[in-house]
């Protein structure tokens, strides 16, 4: 059975953060040819939260939701396992993630997958950039209490 977990760092426990530690790195660091430090202090932070979907103990996908003040949300490190790939989990995810806040949502969305998040209801903010040598688009949307996608 899949779950949907949210917690703050605090609340993770060394297994949950060692797995979601473990995925970042095989997609972000090892697949995806970019050496860059991921862990960058955010996930401490005291209103970050870690949301992953599990199924029997596993991590299958992840994010992370940040407050970058001024009233907007930040999402980021939107991944999912290679072998549970294809089967909607990240867009559950992100949904999930998206019931949750209100206000401006903000991301750095990977270039190839710009219209993906299009379709959750994010617009492009800014020209395409290059972040850790990967191209982004800056996007956003706004979350008004009771509208999801």
């Amino acid at each position: 059975m899949m779950t949907i977990l949210n917690q703050p760092f605090d609340a993770l426990t060394a297994g949950q953060l060692y797995q979601i530690l473990k995925l970042r790195s095989e997609i972000f660091v090892v697949e995806q040819n970019c050496v860059y430090l991921d862990m960058d202090d955010r996930d401490c932070e005291p209103n970050t939260r870690h949301a992953w979907i599990e199924e029997a103990g596993l991590i299958l996908s992840y994010l992370r939701i940040m407050e970058d003040g001024n009233g907007v949300t930040r999402i980021g490190r939107v991944v999912t396992h290679p072998q549970a790939r294809g089967r909607g989990l990240a867009r559950q995810l992100v949904q999930h993630a998206l019931a949750c806040l209100t206000g401006t949502v903000v991301l750095n969305a990977q270039s190839y997958l710009r219209h993906w998040y299009e379709q959750l209801g994010f617009h492009v903010t800014g020209p395409e950039f290059l972040e850790d040598g990967i191209p982004h688009y800056p996007m956003a949307q706004q979350i008004h209490p009771g509208n999801t996608q």
